[in-house]
């Protein structure tokens, strides 16, 4: 699994018109894109490592601070662009693997008390966030 962390003030997710996910105070944005050889145990250590992770202030995390994530599923984490002019999605997970560990990570950031709004998955979103920092990393698991 692969995932973009971004330490935001505010964001949300709108599909269609409606928002279907947003935070409105400090917290994360997780991109999240599954690869094909994922298993439900990375998605567990994702989960462990996104809520436990110090990178908001004061060297804080989403399980210390209680600020939440809203996480968005992003197959094209897993592109791959060193050859040629078109990304190559081989090593994305097709949609029918990739959702049930989404949620999975979900499930369990929730399990462990996250407070945790999501995108759609599949849908096209229009994602708007407020980066705070800005303070973004990257986790491959």
């Amino acid at each position: 699994m692969r995932a973009v962390a971004a330490r935001v003030t505010r964001a949300s997710v709108v599909v269609d018109g409606e928002t279907v996910g947003q935070i409105a105070e400090p917290g994360l944005l997780v991109l999240l894109g599954v690869h094909v050889d994922d298993t439900a145990e990375k998605a567990a250590v994702m989960a462990r490592k996104l809520h436990e992770m110090r990178i908001l202030r004061d060297e804080q995390s989403c399980a210390t601070s209680g600020a939440p994530l809203l996480i968005v599923s992003q197959f094209t984490l897993y592109g791959e662009t060193r050859k040629g002019r078109r990304p190559s999605w081989t090593a994305a997970a097709r949609p029918e693997h990739a959702e049930p560990l989404v949620e999975a990570t979900v499930a369990a950031l929730r399990a462990r008390g996250a407070r945790v709004e999501t995108g759609r998955f599949g849908a096209m979103m229009a994602v708007e966030s407020v980066n705070d920092g800005p303070f973004t990393v990257l986790l491959d698991i």
